[in-house]
Protein backbone atom coordinates (compact mmCIF):
# COMPACT_ATOMS: atom_id res chain seq x y z
CA UNK A 1 0.00 0.00 0.00
CA UNK A 2 1.37 3.51 -0.78
CA UNK A 3 2.69 5.20 2.08
CA UNK A 4 0.61 8.92 2.28
CA UNK A 5 1.59 10.24 5.41
CA UNK A 6 4.06 12.83 4.05
CA UNK A 7 2.03 13.61 0.90
CA UNK A 8 -2.38 13.97 1.74
CA UNK A 9 -3.28 17.45 2.29
CA UNK A 10 -5.87 15.85 5.08
CA UNK A 11 -5.96 13.38 6.62
CA UNK A 12 -8.34 12.16 9.47
CA UNK A 13 -9.02 9.26 11.82
CA UNK A 14 -12.06 8.57 13.14
CA UNK A 15 -12.37 7.08 16.87
CA UNK A 16 -14.72 4.83 17.52
CA UNK A 17 -17.48 6.95 19.13
CA UNK A 18 -18.53 9.01 16.46
CA UNK A 19 -20.36 7.98 13.61
CA UNK A 20 -19.99 8.66 9.85
CA UNK A 21 -22.69 11.22 9.93
CA UNK A 22 -19.71 13.40 11.25
CA UNK A 23 -17.72 13.29 8.04
CA UNK A 24 -19.90 15.57 5.93
CA UNK A 25 -18.18 18.55 4.68
CA UNK A 26 -14.46 17.10 4.75
CA UNK A 27 -14.37 17.30 0.51
CA UNK A 28 -10.49 17.54 0.58
CA UNK A 29 -10.15 14.23 2.72
CA UNK A 30 -7.98 12.03 0.63
CA UNK A 31 -7.26 9.24 3.55
CA UNK A 32 -10.21 8.32 6.00
CA UNK A 33 -9.74 6.06 8.53
CA UNK A 34 -13.07 4.12 10.42
CA UNK A 35 -11.65 1.30 11.42
CA UNK A 36 -13.87 -0.30 13.70
CA UNK A 37 -16.05 2.90 14.65
CA UNK A 38 -19.54 0.65 14.80
CA UNK A 39 -20.61 2.32 11.62
CA UNK A 40 -23.84 0.88 10.06
CA UNK A 41 -25.65 1.86 6.30
CA UNK A 42 -27.26 4.84 7.98
CA UNK A 43 -25.46 7.57 7.22
CA UNK A 44 -23.02 6.33 4.55
CA UNK A 45 -24.38 8.76 2.12
CA UNK A 46 -22.10 11.22 3.34
CA UNK A 47 -19.42 9.49 1.47
CA UNK A 48 -20.57 10.15 -1.70
CA UNK A 49 -18.91 13.56 -1.61
CA UNK A 50 -15.56 12.76 -0.61
CA UNK A 51 -14.35 12.30 -4.40
CA UNK A 52 -10.54 13.22 -3.47
CA UNK A 53 -10.21 9.91 -1.29
CA UNK A 54 -7.30 7.93 -2.12
CA UNK A 55 -7.05 5.79 0.57
CA UNK A 56 -10.90 4.31 2.63
CA UNK A 57 -10.76 2.09 5.50
CA UNK A 58 -14.24 1.13 6.62
CA UNK A 59 -12.81 -2.59 7.95
CA UNK A 60 -14.56 -4.08 11.15
CA UNK A 61 -18.07 -2.49 10.87
CA UNK A 62 -21.27 -2.94 10.51
CA UNK A 63 -21.82 -1.94 6.61
CA UNK A 64 -23.56 -3.90 3.60
CA UNK A 65 -23.87 -3.91 0.21
CA UNK A 66 -26.34 -1.35 0.62
CA UNK A 67 -23.33 1.23 1.53
CA UNK A 68 -20.92 0.13 -1.12
CA UNK A 69 -23.29 2.30 -3.61
CA UNK A 70 -22.20 5.20 -2.09
CA UNK A 71 -17.84 4.72 -3.53
CA UNK A 72 -19.25 4.56 -6.65
CA UNK A 73 -18.43 7.96 -7.32
CA UNK A 74 -14.85 7.76 -5.57
CA UNK A 75 -13.00 7.11 -8.76
CA UNK A 76 -9.32 8.16 -6.85
CA UNK A 77 -9.67 5.04 -4.84
CA UNK A 78 -6.06 3.13 -4.32
CA UNK A 79 -6.87 1.09 -1.16
CA UNK A 80 -10.09 -0.33 -0.12
CA UNK A 81 -10.57 -1.95 3.39
CA UNK A 82 -13.55 -3.51 4.17
CA UNK A 83 -12.06 -6.46 6.27
CA UNK A 84 -15.14 -8.56 8.38
CA UNK A 85 -17.63 -6.16 6.73
CA UNK A 86 -21.01 -7.62 6.19
CA UNK A 87 -20.64 -7.33 2.27
CA UNK A 88 -21.13 -10.26 -0.25
CA UNK A 89 -21.20 -11.13 -4.01
CA UNK A 90 -24.04 -8.32 -5.30
CA UNK A 91 -21.75 -5.12 -3.05
CA UNK A 92 -18.48 -6.18 -5.74
CA UNK A 93 -21.10 -4.50 -8.33
CA UNK A 94 -20.41 -0.58 -6.92
CA UNK A 95 -16.48 -1.41 -6.90
CA UNK A 96 -16.40 -2.20 -10.77
CA UNK A 97 -15.27 1.20 -11.79
CA UNK A 98 -13.01 2.12 -9.09
CA UNK A 99 -10.64 1.66 -11.94
CA UNK A 100 -7.53 3.10 -9.64
CA UNK A 101 -7.72 0.10 -6.79
CA UNK A 102 -4.55 -0.69 -6.24
CA UNK A 103 -4.88 -2.22 -3.03
CA UNK A 104 -8.64 -4.27 -1.80
CA UNK A 105 -9.01 -6.04 1.50
CA UNK A 106 -12.11 -8.46 1.35
CA UNK A 107 -11.02 -10.78 4.69
CA UNK A 108 -13.57 -12.43 6.46
CA UNK A 109 -16.77 -11.13 4.45
CA UNK A 110 -19.43 -13.43 2.92
CA UNK A 111 -17.75 -12.44 -1.35
CA UNK A 112 -17.99 -15.35 -3.25
CA UNK A 113 -16.75 -16.76 -6.45
CA UNK A 114 -19.68 -14.97 -8.62
CA UNK A 115 -19.06 -11.65 -7.12
CA UNK A 116 -15.24 -11.60 -8.44
CA UNK A 117 -16.74 -11.27 -12.30
CA UNK A 118 -17.14 -7.39 -10.98
CA UNK A 119 -13.36 -7.17 -10.42
CA UNK A 120 -11.70 -8.89 -13.40
CA UNK A 121 -11.59 -5.31 -14.64
CA UNK A 122 -9.27 -3.77 -12.30
CA UNK A 123 -6.26 -3.11 -14.10
CA UNK A 124 -3.88 -1.71 -11.92
CA UNK A 125 -5.02 -4.02 -8.46
CA UNK A 126 -1.75 -4.49 -7.02
CA UNK A 127 -2.91 -6.36 -4.03
CA UNK A 128 -6.10 -8.24 -2.95
CA UNK A 129 -6.96 -10.43 0.76
CA UNK A 130 -9.69 -13.14 -0.31
CA UNK A 131 -8.99 -15.04 2.96
CA UNK A 132 -11.63 -16.65 5.09
CA UNK A 133 -14.17 -15.48 2.01
CA UNK A 134 -16.45 -18.21 0.51
CA UNK A 135 -15.00 -18.39 -2.63
CA UNK A 136 -14.01 -21.62 -4.48
CA UNK A 137 -11.60 -22.59 -7.22
CA UNK A 138 -13.88 -21.96 -9.51
CA UNK A 139 -14.10 -17.97 -8.83
CA UNK A 140 -10.27 -18.04 -9.40
CA UNK A 141 -10.49 -18.65 -12.58
CA UNK A 142 -12.24 -15.09 -12.93
CA UNK A 143 -9.51 -13.06 -11.44
CA UNK A 144 -6.79 -15.47 -14.01
CA UNK A 145 -6.78 -12.34 -16.04
CA UNK A 146 -5.31 -9.70 -13.37
CA UNK A 147 -2.03 -9.73 -14.70
CA UNK A 148 -1.54 -6.22 -12.75
CA UNK A 149 -1.66 -8.20 -9.28
CA UNK A 150 1.38 -9.27 -7.24
CA UNK A 151 0.17 -9.69 -3.21
CA UNK A 152 -2.64 -11.93 -3.46
CA UNK A 153 -3.70 -13.74 0.10
CA UNK A 154 -6.03 -16.64 -0.74
CA UNK A 155 -5.79 -18.00 3.15
CA UNK A 156 -8.81 -20.51 2.18
CA UNK A 157 -9.80 -24.25 3.03
CA UNK A 158 -11.90 -24.46 -0.52
CA UNK A 159 -9.03 -23.52 -2.05
CA UNK A 160 -7.38 -26.97 -3.99
CA UNK A 161 -4.80 -27.37 -5.99
CA UNK A 162 -7.59 -26.96 -8.72
CA UNK A 163 -7.87 -23.18 -7.74
CA UNK A 164 -3.77 -22.73 -7.94
CA UNK A 165 -3.96 -23.92 -11.77
CA UNK A 166 -6.56 -21.50 -12.73
CA UNK A 167 -3.62 -18.57 -11.39
CA UNK A 168 -0.48 -20.04 -13.38
CA UNK A 169 -1.24 -16.70 -15.63
CA UNK A 170 -0.41 -14.07 -12.98
CA UNK A 171 3.54 -14.70 -13.53
CA UNK A 172 3.66 -11.01 -11.94
CA UNK A 173 3.10 -12.89 -8.16
CA UNK A 174 5.69 -11.88 -5.30
CA UNK A 175 3.32 -12.37 -2.33
CA UNK A 176 1.06 -16.07 -2.13
CA UNK A 177 -0.50 -17.12 0.69
CA UNK A 178 -2.15 -20.24 0.54
CA UNK A 179 -1.79 -21.02 4.12
CA UNK A 180 -4.72 -23.00 4.67
CA UNK A 181 -5.55 -23.92 1.28
CA UNK A 182 -5.32 -27.38 0.45
CA UNK A 183 -2.78 -27.43 -1.81
CA UNK A 184 -1.05 -31.78 -2.31
CA UNK A 185 2.24 -32.04 -4.15
CA UNK A 186 0.92 -32.44 -7.68
CA UNK A 187 -0.29 -28.62 -6.68
CA UNK A 188 2.78 -27.73 -6.12
CA UNK A 189 3.91 -27.68 -9.64
CA UNK A 190 1.89 -24.63 -10.41
CA UNK A 191 4.56 -22.90 -8.30
CA UNK A 192 7.02 -22.63 -10.86
CA UNK A 193 5.10 -20.64 -12.85
CA UNK A 194 5.76 -17.61 -9.84
CA UNK A 195 9.21 -17.28 -10.93
CA UNK A 196 9.39 -13.59 -8.94
CA UNK A 197 8.02 -14.97 -6.20
CA UNK A 198 9.65 -12.93 -2.32
CA UNK A 199 7.36 -14.94 -0.25
CA UNK A 200 5.13 -17.99 -0.01
CA UNK A 201 2.43 -19.97 2.67
CA UNK A 202 1.47 -23.22 2.36
CA UNK A 203 0.38 -24.64 5.32
CA UNK A 204 -2.44 -26.87 4.88
CA UNK A 205 -0.80 -29.97 5.56
CA UNK A 206 -0.90 -31.68 2.13
CA UNK A 207 3.11 -31.28 1.36
CA UNK A 208 5.69 -33.26 1.29
CA UNK A 209 9.57 -33.52 0.83
CA UNK A 210 8.45 -34.22 -2.65
CA UNK A 211 6.23 -30.98 -3.54
CA UNK A 212 9.12 -28.85 -2.00
CA UNK A 213 11.20 -29.60 -4.82
CA UNK A 214 8.59 -26.95 -6.76
CA UNK A 215 9.86 -24.53 -4.58
CA UNK A 216 13.51 -25.00 -4.42
CA UNK A 217 14.49 -22.75 -7.61
CA UNK A 218 12.32 -19.97 -6.56
CA UNK A 219 15.23 -17.97 -5.90
CA UNK A 220 13.90 -14.63 -4.83
CA UNK A 221 12.12 -15.92 -1.79
CA UNK A 222 12.44 -14.01 1.18
CA UNK A 223 10.07 -15.49 3.28
CA UNK A 224 9.03 -19.27 3.26
CA UNK A 225 6.28 -20.64 5.42
CA UNK A 226 5.96 -24.44 5.49
CA UNK A 227 4.36 -25.19 8.84
CA UNK A 228 1.62 -27.78 9.58
CA UNK A 229 3.31 -30.28 6.96
CA UNK A 230 3.55 -32.90 9.21
CA UNK A 231 4.92 -35.46 6.87
CA UNK A 232 8.07 -32.56 6.24
CA UNK A 233 11.17 -34.16 6.90
CA UNK A 234 14.90 -33.33 6.98
CA UNK A 235 15.10 -33.69 3.31
CA UNK A 236 12.93 -30.29 3.01
CA UNK A 237 15.85 -28.49 4.44
CA UNK A 238 18.56 -29.85 2.34
CA UNK A 239 15.74 -29.08 -0.69
CA UNK A 240 15.46 -25.71 0.61
CA UNK A 241 19.44 -25.27 1.08
CA UNK A 242 19.62 -23.24 -1.98
CA UNK A 243 17.31 -20.69 -1.40
CA UNK A 244 19.79 -18.10 0.01
CA UNK A 245 17.80 -14.90 -0.33
CA UNK A 246 15.89 -16.61 2.48
CA UNK A 247 14.75 -13.99 5.70
CA UNK A 248 12.19 -15.75 7.31
CA UNK A 249 11.70 -20.10 7.54
CA UNK A 250 9.10 -21.52 9.46
CA UNK A 251 8.77 -24.79 9.34
CA UNK A 252 6.90 -25.90 12.65
CA UNK A 253 5.00 -29.22 13.45
CA UNK A 254 7.14 -30.97 10.78
CA UNK A 255 9.02 -33.94 11.24
CA UNK A 256 12.66 -31.78 10.85
CA UNK A 257 15.22 -32.75 13.51
CA UNK A 258 18.83 -31.95 14.69
CA UNK A 259 20.05 -33.73 12.38
CA UNK A 260 18.92 -32.22 9.63
CA UNK A 261 20.06 -28.76 10.54
CA UNK A 262 23.27 -28.52 8.82
CA UNK A 263 21.23 -27.86 5.89
CA UNK A 264 20.70 -24.82 7.02
CA UNK A 265 23.95 -23.54 7.16
CA UNK A 266 24.25 -21.71 3.21
CA UNK A 267 21.17 -19.17 4.07
CA UNK A 268 23.58 -17.15 5.53
CA UNK A 269 20.43 -13.90 5.14
CA UNK A 270 18.37 -16.01 7.53
CA UNK A 271 17.15 -13.66 10.61
CA UNK A 272 13.97 -15.84 11.59
CA UNK A 273 13.68 -19.62 12.17
CA UNK A 274 10.30 -20.55 13.69
CA UNK A 275 11.05 -24.91 14.37
CA UNK A 276 8.33 -25.14 16.90
CA UNK A 277 6.78 -29.05 17.68
CA UNK A 278 9.58 -30.56 15.80
CA UNK A 279 12.06 -32.63 16.94
CA UNK A 280 15.05 -30.08 17.43
CA UNK A 281 16.45 -28.71 20.62
CA UNK A 282 17.35 -24.90 21.19
CA UNK A 283 20.49 -25.79 22.08
CA UNK A 284 21.37 -27.49 18.36
CA UNK A 285 19.86 -24.24 16.70
CA UNK A 286 21.71 -21.96 19.44
CA UNK A 287 24.94 -23.87 17.55
CA UNK A 288 23.88 -23.68 14.68
CA UNK A 289 23.42 -19.96 15.23
CA UNK A 290 26.70 -19.14 16.53
CA UNK A 291 28.87 -21.32 14.02
CA UNK A 292 27.14 -20.47 10.43
CA UNK A 293 23.95 -18.04 10.83
CA UNK A 294 24.73 -14.92 12.89
CA UNK A 295 22.22 -12.75 11.45
CA UNK A 296 20.01 -15.08 13.17
CA UNK A 297 17.81 -12.64 15.91
CA UNK A 298 14.38 -14.48 16.43
CA UNK A 299 14.47 -18.85 17.09
CA UNK A 300 11.99 -20.95 17.61
CA UNK A 301 12.21 -22.88 19.96
CA UNK A 302 14.73 -20.23 21.89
Amino acid sequence: MHNYANSCKLTIWVPNFINSHAISGLASLVLLNLNRCGICDEGCEKLEGLVKLKVLNLGFNHITDACLVHLRELINLECLNLDSCKIGDEGLLHLKGLLQLRSLELSDTAVGSNGLRHLSGLRNLHSMNLSFTVITDIGLKKIAGMNSLRSLNLDNRQITDNGLAALTTLTGLTHLDLFGARITDAGTNCLRCFKGLRSLELCGGLITDAGVKNIKDLKDLTLLNLSQNGNLTDKTLEIISGLTALVSLNLSSSRVSNAGLHHLRPLQNLRSLSLDSCKVTACEIKKLQLAALPNLVSVRPE
